[in-house]
């Protein structure tokens, strides 16, 4: 069933999940505009969405977004990714399986691909070599053939895998310990460097830059690390800042709230999503803010863009960053996911304070 024109008081487009649906966990859009998001009751989900724009008169975007078919894992599925072609997704999270859902033969039973010996925090598809990439809470970092149980190749880490991004062939990951971990995935994968995270609190994402030349990480204590592989003088500095506080009216105190993703846009521009519940849309070379959304009522937890930029998804659930204390059940604190319809003018880069570009 297909539905059209559904706003919530963001005004921006809700797309239905069930009313007993867990919390949301990752948002991914396929090279096709599908979207895929995975939750804590195992649930994964996939929805085809197209958009048409605003009227020049104003008005909203207009929505179809259309559910195609979901699988249910046994225990909490903590991330996905899709496969480029878009016909399989693979999923992780605490059954401690990295498996694979063949979307298009229909099955509602994924195959396990391999496993590790606690929860899969992340996985991603590394296009160069046709395998996927797995790291967990074990400190173990596999590459998996699907073809075979045995993964083609693996990394001990120092610590437990909180989150990693890849881009090209550039794999960044974020560690327990505030350590961050770099690897090359061309031909063989390679271990590039460890480093300590460049902010002073634990990590809880983090995302390549576009043009791979470094990364942004984001921490629990609402901010924000952009860091580049190399300092090139006058060109590239790495720097940190605020994202996520909320000031008190003397501004003598900030609420903080964790950083919980960091999703680029293909422009090299980004968003950052946080447990106060708002995203903002963010341009790193200016050191500019360029958007910020209303909050939303619980925290948000994920976002994603798909591959025209045009759409931006994001979900809102609990966080559990104020513990179990914190959560009044799914009638008080519902789940989301959000679209919103980004236009250039939102989301690129603008010129320096004070100068040109």
């Amino acid at each position: 069933m297909s539905t059209f024109g559904q706003q919530s008081a963001t005004s921006d487009h809700v797309v239905p999940l069930p009313p007993d649906a867990g919390g949301v966990s990752s948002l991914n859009f396929s090279s096709q505009n599908h979207l895929c998001s995975s939750d804590w009751d195992g649930c994964v989900r996939y929805w085809d969405v197209a958009v048409a724009p605003p009227n020049m008169g104003g008005g909203q975007a207009q929505w179809r977004v259309q559910p195609k078919a979901e699988v249910k894992d046994e225990k909490p599925v903590l991330d996905t990714c899709f496969s480029p072609d878009g016909r399989y997704v693979f999923l992780g999270g605490c059954s401690k399986a990295v498996k694979m859902w063949d979307i298009a033969s229909g099955t509602s039973t994924p195959t396990k691909v391999g496993e590790h010996s606690a929860p899969v925090k992340a996985v991603h598809f590394v296009q160069s070599s046709n395998l996927v990439v797995s790291g967990g809470w074990d400190g173990m970092l596999k590459f998996w053939d699907c073809r075979s149980p045995t993964p083609a190749g693996q990394f001990q880490l120092p610590e437990r895998v909180y989150d990693m991004d890849l881009q090209g062939d550039v794999l960044v990951v974020a560690l327990a310990g505030k350590k961050i971990a770099a690897f090359s995935t061309n031909g063989q994968p390679k271990q590039q460097m460890i480093m300590d995270s460049p902010l002073k609190y634990q990590s809880r994402c983090v995302s390549v830059f576009p043009d791979c030349s470094g990364f942004a990480v984001g921490s629990i204590e609402g901010r924000t690390a952009i860091h580049f592989f190399t300092q090139k003088a006058g060109i590239a500095e790495n720097f940190a800042f605020r994202c996520h506080r909320q000031d008190n009216a003397t501004k003598t105190e900030s609420l903080v709230h964790a950083v919980n993703g960091i999703v680029f846009h293909p422009f090299g521009t980004f968003a950052t999503v946080g447990g106060d519940g708002v995203v903002n849309f963010w341009d790193k070379d200016s050191k500019q803010r360029l958007k910020v959304f209303p909050p939303v009522q619980d925290c948000v937890t994920c976002g994603a863009f798909n591959p025209q930029g045009n759409v931006f998804a994001y979900a809102m659930s609990y966080d559990w960053g104020k513990g179990a204390q914190g959560y009044k059940g799914p009638q008080q604190q519902p789940n989301r996911i959000y679209l919103h319809y980004t236009p250039e003018e939102e989301i690129k880069q603008r010129a320096k304070k004070g100068g040109k570009r």
